[in-house]
């Protein structure tokens, strides 16, 4: 998978809940008030590919989404 394809399977997740990467950052502060982040902040991670696993889960747990790994079928 390279770099392109992450940020466009996380805007593909915001489409699908009809929400903006404004209003993720503005959830994810109200969640999580000790580690605030800046919509500029997340669109670098997103696009430097530096966004930690422990962010992920929080920044998708505010829209109702867990994390899981499912073995590939071959």
């Amino acid at each position: 998978m390279n770099d392109i394809d992450i940020r466009k399977r996380f805007k593909a997740l915001l489409l699908e809940e009809d929400t903006t990467i404004t209003d993720l950052v503005n959830l994810y502060n109200e969640a999580n008030p000790e580690e605030p982040i800046t919509r500029q902040n997340l669109t670098n991670k997103l696009s430097r590919q530096t966004l930690q696993y422990k962010e992920l889960i929080k920044l998708v747990d505010v829209l109702g989404y867990d994390v899981t790994f499912t073995k590939r079928s071959n």
